[in-house]
């Protein structure tokens, strides 16, 4: 059939109004569908169709792989695995799932009946589906002040009392400042105030604990007296973030990831909230190896199993954040890449924190611009972040931030909340129960 002309084309396209539309979660989609005026019942069953969500999963074996693309194609969707799997030349294989929410819900009942670890698999599946999709306020309790957190994204407050960080060191060093400082972050509309007392910039010299501890002993027990927000300790040692706790601070934040047993000791026995963030080595070393065969996977791996050996160590897991480490071994391309990404992490089931303020890989992206000149990036990283459903932006310029991301979540209340708030658990065939509870 030969082509229409282009004005035809147009005036038809403008006589049907014929067009794409933007809608990605659930929600987005039963809002569009419930705009045509179709019966209620119905909305439920067509946004279950509206929207294909990719699920990837790692060292699915050569014998589970077909039987996945078998039940896939059964309902009408489709996965991806290694080549190798037809010639019998891989042991195991990465699979990417293609299905709408109400394909992952028919998949799950019939993978539990399946060999070959099949139901172990379904359990995941459905534990991912439903953390990812969960939308609604989650109440963070820290040891002295609590937050919830829910379809805003709240910013974290840095305070660096420290004489070496990359951007601010030399600034708040002195405790009457740095006390200061925290009032004001507060009063700018910070929800929590992050302080540290060690920098943890690429190729920073180490402290020692009584060092660190010296600075903190100066600002947390006043700022715990003066504040109404929850305090943060920034510190990657258990000896400090357990004096910590005790001068004030309600949560640590250990850029190491809780990587030391006796951290996650600590903060079990406090019952405190934790922060892990994704990093390689320690500040020193982190930046000397940048090489990942699949960056993704491997920050996501890594959170995974730390998230794992946080509960099985006794951490509630209500109690955990996790950030993918912007600027914490990876390159400009990579960190922008995490971001771009970002909302994968929340799959983890906790809510997520991304650190991007005044980072050098901003400053790359700006063509080398010096630290002093990256408000307007920093500003930039955040938005996306809230529009990719992070809960915590970590911020040295509070106020603008803070301005900045009430329009991000004036548009996100859209993709993550909004009035089908609650319908996502359902369309996945999942269920959370969301804690709820008072700022």
């Amino acid at each position: 059939m030969p082509r229409l002309p282009s004005h035809h084309v147009a005036e038809l396209i403008a006589r049907y109004g014929v067009r794409v539309l933007d809608a990605e979660t659930p929600a987005e989609i039963a809002g569009e569908v419930e705009r045509t005026d179709s019966d209620p019942e119905g909305v439920g069953i067509m946004t279950r169709k509206g929207r294909t969500l990719l699920v990837r999963l790692d060292g699915i074996s050569l014998k589970a792989a077909p039987l996945l693309k078998q039940e896939m194609l059964a309902l009408g969707a489709d996965s991806a695995h290694a080549k190798g799997v037809a010639d019998l030349s891989v042991q195991q294989t990465a699979v990417v799932l293609l299905g709408t929410p109400a394909q992952y819900t028919h998949l799950i009942p019939k993978l539990r009946r399946q060999p070959f670890q099949l139901r172990a698999v379904a359990d995941a599946l459905e534990a991912v589906l439903g953390n990812y999709t969960r939308a609604g306020p989650r109440l963070l309790e820290g040891l002295h002040r609590s937050l919830t957190l829910g379809n805003s994204t709240v910013v974290m407050g840095i305070l660096n009392i420290t004489p070496d960080s990359f951007s601010d060191g030399g600034l708040f060093d002195q405790p009457e400042v740095a006390i200061a400082r925290g009032l004001e972050i507060e009063a700018e509309g910070a929800r929590i105030l992050d302080v540290g007392a060690e920098s943890s910039r690429p190729g920073a010299t180490p402290i020692s604990v009584e060092q660190e501890l010296e600075r903190l002993r100066g600002v947390l027990p006043a700022l715990h007296d003066r504040l109404k927000i929850p305090i943060s300790v920034d510190t990657r040692k258990p000896e400090v973030a357990r004096a910590a706790l005790d001068l004030g601070a309600d949560m640590v934040n250990d850029v190491t990831g809780l990587r030391d047993p006796e951290m996650r000791r600590v903060i079990a026995r406090a019952g405190a909230p934790a922060i892990i963030v994704h990093m390689r080595g320690t500040p020193e070393t982190m930046q000397n190896n940048l090489e990942y065969i699949d960056l993704r996977t491997e920050v996501y791996g890594t959170l995974a199993r730390a998230v794992a050996s946080a509960i099985e160590d006794g951490i509630a897991p209500e109690q955990l954040l996790t950030d993918p480490g912007l600027g914490f071994g990876k390159s400009t391309e990579q960190n922008l890449d995490l971001l771009h990404h970002v909302s994968e992490f929340r799959s983890l089931g906790c809510p997520v924190v991304v650190g991007a303020s005044r980072k050098g890989f901003l400053g790359k992206a700006l063509g080398g611009a010096p630290v002093e000149i990256r408000l307007e990036a920093s500003i930039a990283a955040a938005v996306i972040a809230a529009l990719g459903g992070v809960s915590v932006v970590r911020a040295h310029d509070v106020a603008p931030t803070v301005r900045a991301l009430a329009v991000a979540d004036a548009v996100r209340v859209g993709r993550f909340g909004d009035n089908h708030a609650g319908r996502d658990e359902e369309l996945t065939g999942s269920s959370s129960s969301m804690t709820k509870g008072p700022t």
